[in-house]
């Protein structure tokens, strides 16, 4: 089926959306919105993929968060999972260094974490080239810093040049400059971006001197709603208001007049 929108990233199938998940599943519909669900671990995985089945406008990804330390890396699973039709992508995964700054950890209890981390993205590198789809990632670095970005560079760049064009991505929830959003563009990912982009004036400034044809746009829901829902839960149907005004600011910088519609990891004009 076509869409006029879609939503590269939420988490719908999350307990939040329990109690009016329906009602939301038929808003998308009226308004033609596809959406990717997110797996963030085993259980969450599995029931992004039942759910994604269930619904003709939904898939789904598969994988375990950078952060969720308890989490163990099961290849087997992730490999049957990642195999069915309706999964688009392998993760949410990648590198998590914000929250460290916030534990009482040692130095060498941070490279440990780090090194963990690293790993287990390597893990969901290794299953994104052998079943052909590519990674959704999560990249959040350091206060002030891109001292995550760098290190998950350092790991996709080789990886690049040793796989080619099977290495593909999307960096979900892009916050960064255009500078480091390029870096990623290189190597043929694209960048999508939340809610943030309607009412966060340095990140406008810096997406529209990207290329259109490697963004993307994604709610991230139940968090980080955009204007004018600010404080309320968000929900894929508002990837709409991100749609329009990433369409509506580069028109403003003269460029792209038409509006944007987003689907899986490509994009085109109507």
């Amino acid at each position: 089926m076509g869409f006029k929108y879609f939503d590269a990233h939420c988490h719908l199938h999350d307990r939040e959306f329990d109690m009016d998940r329906e009602a939301i599943l038929a808003r998308m519909k009226e308004k033609e919105i596809g959406a990717i669900v997110v797996g963030t671990k085993k259980r969450s995985s599995k029931e992004a993929v039942e759910f994604a089945e269930a619904h003709e406008n939904i898939f789904a990804t598969v994988g375990v968060h950078p952060t969720d330390s308890k989490e163990k890396w099961d290849e087997a699973y992730f490999e049957n999972l990642a195999s069915k039709e309706k999964v688009v992508a392998i993760g949410e995964c990648g590198l998590d260094y914000f929250r460290m700054k916030n534990q009482e950890v040692s130095s060498k209890e941070v490279g440990e974490e780090k090194e963990r981390q690293k790993e287990l993205f390597k893990k969901h590198l290794e299953l994104s080239v052998k079943i052909g789809k590519p990674l959704m990632i999560h990249c959040r670095s350091s206060i002030k810093t891109e001292d995550a970005h760098n290190d998950l560079l350092e790991i996709l760049l080789p990886a690049k040049e040793k796989y080619g064009e099977k290495l593909r991505g999307n960096m979900h929830f892009f916050t960064g400059s255009a500078e480091l959003g390029q870096k990623f563009i290189d190597i043929e990912f694209s960048l999508s971006f939340p809610g943030v982009i309607t009412f966060s004036r340095e990140l406008r400034e810096e997406m529209v001197k990207l290329p259109l044809q490697n963004i993307l746009c994604e709610t991230d829901s139940p968090y980080a709603s955009p204007v004018p829902y600010r404080g309320q839960r968000n929900e894929p149907t508002f990837v709409v208001e991100v749609a329009e005004k990433i369409a509506s600011l580069r028109a403003e910088a003269g460029l792209e007049e038409k509006r944007v519609v987003f689907c899986y990891f490509r994009l085109a004009s109507s």
